[in-house]
């Protein structure tokens, strides 16, 4: 969501806050700000995209050598110039920039009234600003850095935070709550960041924030300690990623280019993780918790968006391929219900970034009643993959889009795998069966690309005809169900057309009342074992007039009969089909949503990492 990056060291700040501010725009944000030391504060900010911040710094250039800067999207007050970060207290002196939420700023706000104090804006992040310049004002022998602990003391909720101070103008202040965070270590440079994005051009190097651990950094050195003012000592950190990653590489947009990259990144996500030949598969980050998993009552899943699309894929998944039962939660929802979970049951939670608030509230909620706490995400070194007990990455690499795609198929594989491992060990799978397995999940990557060079023109010009249409109907079966559910989200998310992806068989109890010749009807038909039940609902759509585009393998020549349109993908195993029939269903999104104008990367109100409840 929100982005946070700070800068002290020889190069021009406002320079790197503004390229760190660009690299952040993927996180979705609806205003931008920067605050620059330079004998005084110095702010610049307002409503709009970073590239109107950087034509004002343009024309009021704001000279010096530290700063912070931020990318807001909008929680408490509306998106404005007076509500856009960084905040300011009321002498001035003290900048903040804020990720999260404070949960009692309206208290803490009557108080600071009650006490003079003047607030400008609607958002809580002012009121930090205001509480810590209240406590340090108040006492002649507090320092700034004790006054910042005394007011996080004070504060209910989550936060990434970086400060300055007019008195103090050698160091930029830091702390988190929830909200990712790390330091960036230069060369006599030192920056600040709330993911790695920003950085990775001037360092490898990191330390990563814990929740409840602050952090004073000069130009050649930082401290960091605890909110209670325990010293720390933390390990840095190399960065996996590089420059390269993070930029488009001659496509048009970045989710273009991630659809694009998944022959690749199917394959970086298998790679030395299973031998076709032998039959076997050997997932490191899980190997020492095995035997909980094989011993395991059951597994829950929990996620959100498009990670709960593929956590209900591995519900399919570790049933069928490890006889194992699995529920799958929205994360939102799990803390709050008095989950029935504890020791011996598994909570598996997959995250893209591995900072999803309500996943991280899930993982702590299962961690606390007992239970093994696994994860699976993609950002190495995020919260996730450090407080989980044991974990895979996907190494999808860095995924910039605010539409997820190659995140999905990578997790889908990496339950694959899991499930395949466990339904070995379990003695379920034979070296048989294995074997089937893995050879043709080895082909997948190739399958990919198959699809991505054979089908790209075709879906171009059938997104052409369906631009417009008001409303999409998704429909699948068993394994597809949730490749439907992804499809309309894909849509949603970027074109704004309301789409529903439902199971096929639901269609009769309810949906097939909106079905007319407007209403486009995708029907995901790639699963043998329900094809006969599939080829009903079609027919049942095309009496309705519904204008039917399929995605169906090769060899189905009934489907290709009875649909207006029809994209064809390689044959699969049942169980890997979600890794072929998602690729058509994202290249059309991509498409509806650039014939629309839609800011394809980032679509309105939408943030790639969802770091507040």
């Amino acid at each position: 969501m929100c982005g946070i990056v700070g800068y002290i060291g020889e190069r021009s700040a406002s320079d790197v806050l503004i390229k760190g501010l660009k690299r952040l725009e993927y996180r979705g944000y609806d205003s931008a700000g920067v605050a620059v030391m330079n004998g005084k504060m110095l702010c610049s900010k307002g409503k709009g995209k970073v590239s109107n911040l950087e034509k004002t710094l343009k024309k009021n250039k704001i000279e010096g050598f530290l700063g912070i800067g931020h990318t807001r999207w909008a929680t408490h007050g509306e998106p404005n110039d007076v509500n856009s970060h960084p905040h300011l207290s009321e002498s001035g002196k003290i900048a903040v920039v804020h990720n999260g939420i404070i949960e009692n700023y309206t208290t803490l706000k009557k108080n600071l009234i009650e006490r003079g104090r003047t607030f400008q804006s609607q958002t809580d992040t002012e009121v930090i600003a205001q509480l810590i310049e209240e406590i340090y004002t108040t006492s002649a022998d507090i320092t700034f850095d004790r006054a910042i602990r005394l007011a996080l003391k004070q504060i209910v909720g989550t936060y990434g935070l970086a400060i300055l101070n007019s008195e103090t103008p050698d160091r930029i202040f830091i702390a988190r709550k929830g909200s990712p965070l790390l330091l960036g270590i230069g060369d006599n440079e030192m920056f600040v960041a709330s993911d790695a994005s920003p950085i990775v051009e001037y360092t490898n190097k990191v330390v990563y924030l814990d929740d409840g651990e602050m952090a004073i950094v000069t130009q050649d050195s930082y401290r960091v300690k605890t909110i209670d003012d325990f010293p720390l000592t933390k390990e840095v950190h190399e960065l996996a990623m590089s420059l390269d990653a993070i930029e488009k590489a001659g496509y048009p947009h970045f989710m273009l280019k991630e659809i694009f990259e998944q022959p690749r990144s199917v394959a970086d996500c298998m790679r030395g993780r299973l031998n076709h030949e032998e039959g076997t598969i050997l997932l490191g980050g899980i190997e020492d918790v095995m035997d909980h998993l094989v011993k395991a009552r059951r597994i829950v899943i929990a996620a959100c968006g498009t990670s709960w699309h593929s956590a209900l894929v591995g519900e399919y998944l570790f049933e069928q391929l490890a006889k194992t039962p699995v529920e799958v939660e929205y994360a939102s929802e799990f803390r709050y219900r008095d989950p029935l979970i504890g020791e011996g049951d598994v909570l598996l939670v997959i995250s893209q970034s591995g900072e999803t608030a309500d996943t991280l509230a899930a993982l702590r909620e299962a961690k606390k009643r007992g239970a093994l706490v696994l994860g699976i995400c993609n950002v190495v070194g995020s919260t996730i993959s450090r407080e989980t007990d044991a974990g895979v990455f996907t190494h999808a690499g860095p995924e910039i889009g605010v539409a997820s795609t190659k995140a999905f198929t990578a997790q889908v594989v990496v339950l694959i795998m899991m499930a395949l491992e466990l339904g070995e060990r379990k003695g379920i799978l034979g070296q048989k069966e294995m074997k089937r397995y893995l050879t043709e999940l080895m082909r997948i990557p190739s399958k990919i690309e198959y699809i991505l060079e054979h089908s790209d023109e075709a879906i171009q010009k059938m997104a052409g005809l369906f631009t417009y249409a008001p409303n999409f109907l998704y429909l699948g079966r068993s394994f597809n169900f949730p490749v439907a559910l992804e499809g309309a989200l894909k849509l949603k998310e970027i074109s704004y057309i309301h789409a529903e992806g439902y199971p096929a068989a639901e269609m009769k109890h309810g949906p097939i009342a909106l079905i007319d010749e407007m209403m486009p009807v995708v029907v995901i038909a790639a699963t043998d074992h329900t094809n006969d039940k599939m080829i009903s609902n079609i027919q049942e759509v095309k009496a309705r007039k519904g204008r039917i585009i399929s995605i169906m393998n090769d060899d189905n020549p009934e489907v290709k009969e009875l649909s207006e349109f029809h994209i064809s993908i390689p044959s699969t195993i049942d169980c890997f089909s979600p890794l072929l029939t998602v690729i058509p269903l994202q290249l059309l999104s991509y498409y509806i949503a650039v014939n629309r104008g839609c800011n394809v990367d980032q679509p309105r109100n939408l943030a790639k990492s969802v770091t507040v409840e």
